[in-house]
């Protein structure tokens, strides 16, 4: 035996031939996040998770079945931060060998289980984290130092050799292309017959967090000896997408994607990732096509996201023709077959808002909120008042600011039924799981309603029944995707419905956001995903919706500008505070010198009316709301829509 690095002992690698295959460009499906699965399971975020391999081992293990379950071909041990600095912050620095030499087993046991009960192939992944301190010159570690607290970790990883220890390594998360080196210099030394998968993650821009481009890092890593480079963590699919992209060119090497849930958010104390499985699948494919062979998710992906990962690889294997993949060399490859056969019609031709969006038309819409209970005769001569006006369509929201209120979708049929006048569902994501959503939306088809505005909803801490449990399967990205693939014939599972829903997919905007890069960035999302037109939030700012028409000009749709005549100075205090709507000082003013009811009616149609003739030029169409049911408020802001405001 040689010695490794650290005067190590090398450890036997013969054997390891049986995960070749995982390099061969075949597309292989990777598990998703460890962490989050165990913090959803009650472990506080505080605890070493790598010493659950010790002290929990069930737990461990049955989160590795589900992902094989879901899916998954290769699995990665409980190992991330299984080196000798981040352990040293639990005071369990002595336990690096016994650590990973359990989550070795873990992994096997699931993934030797799953060979025999389904007799299907699956291998162990050594999942190998950044030491969580600064290197030299940075920092005090050296970078001898730093590659022997790698090598100690691989020689744990493949304890026993092929069958025992892991099949293949797959370094991630790395923030440093310095860092990457010397755990590829461990393994190399240590085990130089065990393939290595190296990952950088990445900052929006789609570089290092050291700097290096995306493309400087896939040549060096590659000059290093991995066998495999990508990508993963990071900001979400779309970012790890454009990185695949610039690797493509520059290097031969198999490419691995592992995108994590999108940027988490804080939700009632709670660390939540709101972009959905649909839309990790839709990216899924993109990744494929774009050249990633080795994809799987990270932090906040579960079983769920791998099954409906599993499912879009399914789709892309079975598609006839049109469908380009990324070879190494650049060169692009067609799939053999399409993902469906049945096309849906033109936006033109699916309803009568799809035909004046498509010819460019300015539509007019007016919002008419259900009734709390079972009356919605009110609501009925509203829209029949908008019809006589000549409004292109009615807007009915679903149950707005978590209240419960008629079903959205059974006013907006009673409208048509008996109105005549074209309805646009809101649909929102909040109270259902994706079996009801698709059932919700076969139906809304079946019996004619064909506009959609796909939305994620407000949660139920906003409404009259704050302790109702939120279900949010999807977010609006994710419902766009579910209803763009109704569209196309096919249910989630990429399985026939026979036909096209043929609806037309709308999508919400909020302009006066105070995190403008996150909601353009949501916006690029939904357009992606399928959106074909916008309505926005309350508009009262017209700097604001200018702002994000030209933020958004790289992927525009046609835009519809929401209108909210004011009704007094409480009023506009609400919007502004309660609904944080971006609200000019001005207005306030306006709004404050009005010391009537009616005086304060009239200040906020005049405002209305002035916002609508603003923004006219810029968008595509106009929704007003008829605040407090008052449809005739509506009325007035439309009546003075032609005439010039001084």
């Amino acid at each position: 035996m040689a010695d490794g690095v650290g005067g190590a002992e090398l450890v036997s690698v013969a054997g390891y031939g049986a995960a070749d295959r995982l390099f061969d460009g075949a597309t292989v499906l990777c598990d998703g996040a460890m962490g989050t699965m165990l913090y959803a399971r009650g472990v506080f975020i505080n605890r070493c998770y790598d010493e659950l391999n010790l002290s929990q081992p069930e737990l461990v293990r049955e989160i590795h079945a589900e992902y094989l379950q879901a899916g998954a071909e290769v699995v990665e041990t409980n190992t991330f931060g299984g080196n000798r600095f981040r352990l040293g912050q639990h005071g369990l620095q002595d336990q690096v060998r016994a650590i990973n030499v359990a989550g070795v087993k873990l992994a096997r046991e699931c993934v030797n289980q799953i060979r025999e009960k389904q007799a299907c192939e699956a291998f162990v992944a050594g999942s190998i984290g950044p030491l969580g301190v600064r290197l030299e010159p940075l920092g005090k570690v050296g970078l001898e130092e730093a590659q022997e607290a790698f090598a100690e970790q691989i020689r744990a990883l493949i304890e026993g050799g092929p069958g025992v220890g892991v099949d293949l390594l797959i370094v991630e998360t790395m923030t440093s292309l310095t860092e990457a080196e010397q755990a590829i210099l461990a393994a190399r030394s240590v085990a130089p017959g065990v393939r290595v998968v190296v990952m950088m993650t990445v900052d929006e821009d789609g570089n290092c967090l050291d700097g290096a481009s995306a493309e400087t890092a896939a040549i060096k890593l590659t000059e290093w000896g991995a066998d495999a480079v990508g990508c993963n963590c990071s900001a979400g699919p779309a970012t790890v997408l454009s990185v695949i992209e610039r690797m493509r060119p520059v290097t031969t090497l198999p490419l691995a994607a592992m995108p994590n849930a999108g940027i988490p958010r804080a939700v009632e104390g709670r660390t939540i990732y709101l972009t959905s499985p649909e839309y990790m699948a839709s990216f899924t494919r993109k990744l494929v096509k774009a050249g990633a062979s080795i994809v799987g998710g990270c932090c906040g992906t579960t079983p769920s996201y791998t099954r409906a990962m599993k499912s879009s690889l399914r789709a892309l294997g079975a598609m006839e023709g049109g469908i380009e993949v990324m070879q190494r060399d650049g060169t692009q490859k067609a799939a053999s077959q399409k993902e469906s056969k049945i096309v849906p019609p033109l936006l033109a031709e699916r309803s009568k808002i799809g035909s004046m969006v498509a010819a460019g038309e300015f539509v007019t819409m007016v919002e008419i909120v259900p009734p709390k209970g079972i009356d919605c005769s009110k609501e009925l001569d509203g829209a029949m008042q908008m019809h006589r006006l000549g409004v292109d369509a009615i807007n009915v929201p679903d149950s707005p600011r978590a209240s419960a209120r008629m079903s959205a979708q059974s006013l907006c049929v009673q409208i048509q039924q008996h109105v005549g006048i074209e309805t646009i569902l809101h649909y929102t994501c909040r109270d259902r799981n994706v079996l009801s959503i698709q059932s919700d939306l076969l139906g809304a088809s079946s019996i004619g309603l064909k506009n959609i505005l796909c939305l994620t909803g407000d949660p139920p801490k906003l409404g009259n029944y704050p302790n109702a449990t939120a279900v949010f399967d999807v977010d609006a990205i994710g419902l766009v995707n579910v209803v763009r693939n109704l569209n196309y014939g096919l249910d989630i599972g990429n399985n026939s419905i026979g036909e096209s829903t043929g609806f037309s997919i709308a999508v919400a905007a909020n302009p006066g956001v105070q995190d403008m890069d996150q909601e353009v960035r949501r916006f690029a999302f939904k357009v992606e995903a399928g959106a074909e037109y916008a309505i926005t939030q309350p508009v009262f700012d017209m700097r604001v919706l200018e702002e994000f028409l030209r933020r958004i000009e790289g992927f525009r749709i046609p835009v519809i500008a929401g209108i909210w005549p004011l009704t007094s100075l409480r009023n506009a205090e609400f919007m502004k505070n309660d609904l944080r709507v971006s609200m000019p000082d001005e207005i306030m003013a306006r709004m404050a010198t009005a010391l009537t009811p009616e005086a304060g009616r009239l200040e906020g149609v005049k405002i209305a009316q002035e916002m609508l003739a603003e923004a006219r030029p810029m968008v595509q169409g106009v929704q007003v709301s008829a605040p407090f049911g008052r449809y005739g408020v509506a009325a007035d802001v439309l009546g003075l829509a032609e005439v010039e405001v001084v």
